[in-house]
């Protein structure tokens, strides 16, 4: 953001939607923080995130349509633990929910990069995807930017709330993951 600006702090936060380890908890509030010292435009931070939310949600989109349903299910196939009949119920949940899981993805850490690939698997219209990645994105971005903007040297508290809910949130994905591992190995020791 330093050397490239307002336009610096759009291409972190694509990057962060490729590489959701880059946490835009921080990034965001320090674009804020950036913004109230007069260096950046408030609504062109805003803007400038948003857009690199969608172009970063949009190239995992396309991820998931050039991947395809067919080269995803035959590595499911393959995988031990995880049955087709899984891929099936996750597509139905999609077609039930999508809408509402791209627009409220966007707001869940972790979740909100993901979320694109299933939106591109399943075909979703890209006006209806882009339209609900960028509403979502936008309010997203700017609880954060504007949240730096206010505390303005204490940005960085900022990052000790949402730390905390995203450790709930990756815990709870784990405690998922791990009760689906033990349902499965011992259905699968029950029919052997």
């Amino acid at each position: 953001m330093e050397k490239l600006g307002v336009a610096g702090a759009g291409i972190a936060i694509a990057l962060e939607n490729l590489f959701p380890p880059l946490p835009s908890e921080i990034i965001l509030p320090l674009a804020g923080f950036t913004a109230s010292r007069g260096e950046f435009n408030l609504v062109a931070v805003i803007i400038a995130t948003t857009i690199g939310s969608v172009v970063g949600a949009a190239v995992l989109y396309y991820v998931g349509v050039l991947f395809g349903r067919d080269r995803l299910r035959a590595i499911v196939d393959k995988l031990p633990l995880v049955k087709l009949q899984d891929v099936d119920r996750a597509e139905a949940w999609f077609a039930r929910h999508g809408r509402k899981a791209v627009f409220f993805g966007r707001m869940i850490p972790i979740f909100r990069s993901l979320i694109s690939i299933p939106a591109g698997l399943e075909r979703m219209g890209l006006p209806t995807f882009l339209g609900l990645t960028t509403a979502g994105s936008l309010i997203w971005n700017s609880i954060f930017v504007i949240a730096g903007y206010r505390l303005g040297e204490r940005w960085d508290e900022v990052e000790k709330y949402v730390g905390a809910f995203q450790n709930v949130v990756i815990a709870v994905v784990v405690v998922a993951v791990v009760a689906f591992i033990a349902v499965r190995v011992l259905r699968r020791r029950r029919t052997v």
